[in-house]
């Protein structure tokens, strides 16, 4: 039994920062049920190509993008801005323990969905609003997406090539980095609320956004700029703080070195045939390296091109120095340690045989994650759930349909 098997979730979001936080509780063996709007679900089902491929090797209806992040899942459609599936959701949520959901500010108490109206009804339930910029301040009403919040709360303007390179100019993270970090984040908050809720009773509203996620994720930089009052530059693939830090050109392409002390440089130059890098003042110290960076880095230069990656990546292994090749995913999926550590796996699914799946990064000794299901197909548990959980007879959920609820 999972770590969260006496849990019910009642997943209401849909895209990627919600669904994620979903996921990892169902991961962790939560049941939690997914209700979609019928005909359509969840955006991300249509946001393909890619589509998972049948054993055909056509397209089928399941994009890759909703496969990511709704693993574990019962999926149930209901029409709720109909006041029959309003009743319905109302009724899942009264034998709920967790709500997700990521509506716009106020979007769903015309609906009686809202953390007020729930509460009243079940007032252990822990409530998780998702929104681009929270429930207070003038952007609140905003809609907000990843992507925009990376431009606004301040990490494009540390991405990319410093100014004066070619290509330079802000970019953003080749995944959409803010909405995970939320779904992360939003996972953490939720499983404090049960803590308390288990220490001392009732539930309460988790007000997360994704700009509030994105400004705390700057991390060092954000601190690197209060308390200097210097917003830092780009870089490129530089470290602010630490160099060398970055990647660097081999005779067969280009590897990371990250050096992260006094003594892995010196190391380093060593293993370089520079010994006298360690010596010179200009780079005996981390200090000295990042005021003297634009000295050392051409030097590093045209040392590294003289060897391959992997004879790099060998040496400065056995001398103790991190380092690491670049790799694209199949290099990556095919590297001996993500294989040993099983990040790749599959599950049976309906259409096409079976799934890949990325697997979760969570590894406890007792309570291991499951993985129970594929991402479900639009609908594919209504009449399941509605039957287990709300008791609703056959007759009644056909009803249902011909009406147009679910």
């Amino acid at each position: 039994m999972g770590a969260l098997s006496h849990l019910r979730v009642l997943d209401l979001s849909r895209v990627l920062a919600g669904p994620w936080s979903g996921q990892i509780l169902a991961d962790l063996g939560a049941e939690v049920i997914k209700v979609e709007r019928p005909g359509s679900g969840d955006d991300t089902r249509a946001w393909g190509p890619p589509f998972l491929k049948d054993a055909f090797g056509e397209n089928t209806t399941e994009a890759a993008y909703y496969l990511s992040a709704n693993r574990n899942k019962r999926s149930v459609t209901i029409d709720f801005t109909q006041e029959e599936g309003q009743r319905l959701v109302r009724e899942l949520a009264a034998r709920s323990d967790i709500v997700i959901e990521n509506f716009k500010v106020g979007g769903l108490a015309a609906y009686g969905l809202d953390y007020t109206s729930l509460k009243a009804i079940n007032p252990e339930l822990i409530y998780c609003s998702i929104t681009g910029f929270g429930q207070t301040g003038p952007y609140a009403k905003r809609a907000g997406y990843d992507f925009m919040i990376q431009g606004l709360g301040g990490l494009m303007s540390l991405t990319g090539r410093p100014e004066g390179e070619e290509g330079a100019g802000p970019v953003k993270v080749g995944v959409a980095l803010t909405d995970i970090l939320t779904g992360l984040y939003s996972t953490v908050a939720i499983l404090a609320a049960l803590a308390h809720r288990d220490q001392r009773g009732g539930g309460q509203h988790i007000d997360m956004a994704l700009l509030d996620v994105q400004v705390a994720c700057l991390a060092n930089q954000a601190m690197n700029y209060l308390t200097t009052g210097v917003s830092p530059r780009r870089l490129g693939n530089a470290h602010p703080n630490i160099v060398p830090y970055q990647d660097f050109p081999t005779a067969d392409g280009d590897f990371i070195l990250t050096v992260g002390n006094d003594s892995q440089f010196r190391k380093f130059a060593e293993v370089a045939g520079n010994a006298q890098w360690a010596d010179d003042p200009r780079f005996s110290t981390n200090k000295q390296r990042v005021a003297n960076r634009a000295q050392l880095i051409p030097l590093i230069r045209q040392a590294t091109v003289f060897k391959t990656t992997a004879q790099w990546v060998e040496l400065l292994e056995q001398a103790g120095v991190p380092c690491g090749p670049i790799n694209d995913l199949a290099q990556m999926f095919a590297d001996p340690q993500v294989k040993a550590r099983g990040l790749a796996i599959e599950l049976p699914h309906p259409l096409a045989g079976s799934v890949p799946q990325v697997a979760s990064p969570i590894r406890l000794s007792q309570t291991p994650v499951e993985y129970r299901n594929a991402p479900p197909m639009l609908g594919e548990h209504t009449e399941q759930v509605l039957s287990e959980v709300l008791s609703l007879a056959a007759e009644d959920i056909a009803g249902l349909r011909e009406r147009g609820v679910l």
